[in-house]
């Protein structure tokens, strides 16, 4: 950053989000920002929108763009059999208003560039119900309705893989500063991240000029496999984070000749990347963790929250594990769960409590994986503990041993996945109908399209012996 002869104001000087459309004006003219990227997260977190200079967005801030942008592929197609938007033949627009608390600069462009997330909105003002940011903003709302607030905290695993310009050959660690890729596991290790600290040094530059929190980085199990751990907060601006982390890192990998891919399981002999989210619920009068008593000791509505996730979560793996690839990294005797068992400080299960004192209390769910859109990752998560909450459900016995070499008990397709949320009817009560239905035709057409494709398995074990 550069120095500053004196302070300049608090809304001028904040390196991320104002209030109002006037304090915008004043920041943008600051920083002599030319041009403003208008974001919209869609169902895959894939960031849509306009690019527009600063006095055409200042003349009129709500943008629109077609509907149909909401119900796109990660392939670029549109399902054919959405009831729903087939009946709305003519495409029509829908709303953007801009929310300017995520206003902030874009530290990779050459020109002074600013971004802004919007929120969908019908002309007749009610909320699309098929906005990703919408669907969380609806689940906290239901929260606040009880009284209380949800708190979440973000853990994204990715890899650093060498450019990889044609799809038919599989990906490589890139070679670090020794000038040799890694060959062997090396969790936690320092030496492992310092062989990449330029581009580390990018992306918390990077961050820190967005004004992105990171807790900690750490090198995980795999080769070339990092994790970054967001501070908890609310769980939309925490969704905003990891949208707009996700950007930064791939674009801080650019700059260094590599790809990061947060592809649930890029490398068939490597462990896959998650996305875990620590969960806990706060009083909104009093800010007490609702998980703890006054004592210190675990409430029912600690227990409610995992019973609810125990009994749910399978139903929403569509939205924790979004991809035909995602179900790869869900393998026994592996490091990622295979069911919803929970436990004490213990890493094999789905849910973990992990070690903390009484405000601490959480809940953390280890089954997204790291290609899941954050904010239906997070809704999806906080709806199986609100239906438990609401229902007042007991959770099984906490398990001490290994759970990840048991049966597994989760979906093992996307197909499988996205039948068990249609049929949910409490699942459906909460995210509607329109989005459920929506949801559903995204993945049956990306799985489709998967159906075009003949694997390197089928040409090895089926050409000569079939």
């Amino acid at each position: 950053m550069n120095k500053r002869k004196k302070p300049l104001k608090p809304r001028e000087d904040a390196r991320r989000g104002v209030a109002s459309l006037e304090e915008a004006r004043e920041w943008l003219k600051h920083r002599g920002i030319e041009d403003i990227e208008c974001v919209v997260p869609d169902q895959a977190g894939v960031a849509r929108g306009k690019m527009m200079p600063v006095s055409k967005f200042l003349a009129g801030p709500t943008m629109s763009m077609p509907g149909s942008i909401l119900t796109q592929t990660i392939t670029g197609d549109y399902p054919d059999d959405d009831a729903d938007y087939q009946s709305d033949v003519a495409d029509q627009d829908i709303l953007f208003e801009p929310d300017f608390s995520t206003l902030t600069v874009v530290p990779w462009e050459g020109d002074p560039t600013a971004q802004l997330i919007h929120d969908g909105y019908h002309r007749d003002g009610r909320p699309v119900e098929t906005a990703p940011r919408q669907v969380l903003r609806r689940m906290v709302e239901l929260y606040h309705h009880q009284g209380w607030n949800p708190v979440v905290a973000p853990e994204i695993e990715f890899y650093l893989v060498r450019p990889n310009h044609d799809p038919d050959y599989q990906l490589e660690p890139p070679t670090g500063r020794s000038g040799r890729p890694e060959a062997a596991r090396q969790s936690y290790s320092i030496a492992a991240i310092n062989e990449f600290d330029d581009l580390f040094d990018d992306i918390y530059d990077f961050s820190e000029q967005q004004g992105l929190e990171i807790d900690t980085l750490i090198h995980e199990e795999g080769a070339a496999q990092m994790e970054i751990n967001l501070l908890h907060g609310d769980p939309l601006i925490l969704a905003d984070q990891v949208f707009l982390f996700k950007r930064t890192i791939r674009e801080a990998a650019l700059r260094h000749d590599m790809y990061a891919t947060f592809m649930a399981k890029p490398m068939s002999r490597e462990p896959g990347s998650a996305m875990h989210i620590h969960q806990s619920v706060t009083d909104r009068e009093t800010g007490r963790n609702i998980f703890s008593d006054e004592d210190g000791d675990p409430t029912p509505e600690f227990f409610a929250f995992i019973g609810g996730s125990q009994k749910y979560l399978p139903a929403v793996m569509c939205m924790l594990a979004p991809y035909v690839n995602s179900y790869r990294r869900l393998v026994r005797s592996s490091s990622a769960p295979v069911n919803t068992q929970w436990g004490y400080d213990n890493r094999t299960v789905g849910l973990r409590v992990p070690n903390s004192s009484p405000a601490g209390r959480r809940l953390e769910n280890r089954l997204p994986s790291s290609d899941a859109n954050p904010y239906l990752a997070i809704a999806a998560s906080l709806a199986c503990g609100y239906l438990g909450l609401m229902e007042g459900l007991k959770p099984g016995e906490p398990v001490t041993g290994s759970a990840n070499s048991d049966e597994i008990d989760l979906p093992r397709s996307i197909l499988e996945a996205v039948s068990l949320f249609e049929d949910c009817e409490e699942l459906v009560e909460i995210f509607g109908k329109r989005f459920v239905s929506t949801y559903r035709a995204i993945k049956q057409a990306e799985y489709e399209t998967f159906m075009q494709v003949i694997s390197p398995w089928e040409r090895e074990y089926l050409l000569l012996n079939v």
